[in-house]
């Protein structure tokens, strides 16, 4: 089973230093979701952090934050996939490939981090978080509403969703 978040709707305890605040209209109505939904905006929200410290901090922190980020990234993506198969969701394939998409540039971007090339965290950062609110506010949303239509028919079980 997987764990689910204890973050609060505040995320981040500095107002400051929430770039990403979580806002209850990204719920999508799957709770397991929704939780790991929240921890996508934290990780957000910690990256933003580190480079607002900038230097050292920016260089430790910001590594560290974008390794822990790419676990989650795939971590959640594959949850996702998972329950989008067993539901037989029928634009998994086009789900799929938005997912493969946003893990190909995280990656690319860790290494070029890593690499030093030219590489502006700022900029990284502002993606990530409009790529993560409008995944969720759009597409998570079309899945969910088929989700739910599903259920309302008796087709899809709360074992279905939770691969329990």
């Amino acid at each position: 089973m997987i764990a689910k978040s204890n973050l609060s709707d505040g995320l981040a305890q500095n107002n400051d230093e929430i770039f990403v605040r979580w806002n209850n209209s990204y719920l999508i109505g799957i709770e397991i979701i929704d939780d790991q939904h929240k921890v996508l905006v934290e990780l957000t929200n910690e990256l933003y952090r580190a480079c607002m410290h900038g230097g050292q901090e920016l260089d430790i922190i910001f590594k560290d934050t974008m390794s822990r980020m790419v676990d989650y990234v795939k971590f959640h993506f594959g949850f996702e996939q998972n329950m989008l198969l067993r539901v037989k969701y029928p634009k998994y394939a086009e789900h799929k490939a938005e997912h493969d998409g946003l893990i190909k540039t995280v990656l690319e971007a860790t290494k070029s981090y890593g690499d030093n090339k030219r590489f502006v965290p700022n900029n990284f950062v502002r993606f990530l978080r409009d790529w993560i609110i409008s995944h969720i506010g759009h597409i998570d949303k079309v899945y969910a509403a088929y989700i739910a239509e599903q259920m309302q028919k008796g087709l899809v079980t709360e074992k279905d969703i939770l691969g329990t």
